[in-house]
């Protein structure tokens, strides 16, 4: 069984080194990669105790990443040098509002964003719409949740690269 819909693309371009914005980008959002949330959350006695657990790796965003593939580093081998990093960001908390409604939110969730340096320069932050990607569900309490994610993640990549999409 297969469906189509549409996803809608948001990128933000700046004239900001890519190091800038990689590193205000981290700075912005907790890391929890490395195994650290799957011990939290084994380490986690109760609801409260989870939510106290990632509330401590939140950051200013509300994000955290889950992981970085440094896209750049292994085409290098093949002697294309890049500069681009995908990131798997989000929270488990904000993921929950949606995840209440509709288990398939977890298709979507944590969001993949890629910085990324294109040819003449500059640096691009770009996703997919959690809204727009979640808008298959057809469940109006997961785009209303969606919508709040919407927010706060263009309030993250304005926030990195001073631009607006």
């Amino acid at each position: 069984m297969g469906e189509l819909f549409t996803a809608e693309h948001i990128e933000y371009a700046t004239s900001r080194p890519f190091q800038q914005v990689t590193a205000a980008f981290e700075a912005a959002t907790g890391d929890i990669s490395d195994g650290r949330f799957e011990r939290e959350l084994a380490a986690s006695e109760n609801v409260e105790d989870f939510e106290r657990r990632i509330h401590a790796f939140e950051a200013d965003s509300g994000f955290m990443r889950f992981l970085v593939l440094d896209h750049g580093a292994w085409s290098g081998l093949y002697g294309e040098p890049t500069k681009s990093r995908q990131y798997i960001v989000g929270n488990p908390l904000i993921a929950r509002t949606m995840m209440k409604h509709d288990l398939g939110v977890g298709l979507n969730v944590p969001v993949r964003v890629l910085i990324y340096e294109p040819p003449g320069g500059g640096t691009r932050l770009g996703y997919d719409l959690p809204s727009s990607l979640m808008s298959r569900l057809n469940n109006t309490e997961v785009t209303a949740a969606a919508r709040k994610l919407d927010t706060k993640l263009a309030a993250l990549a304005e926030q990195v690269t001073g631009a607006k999409a």
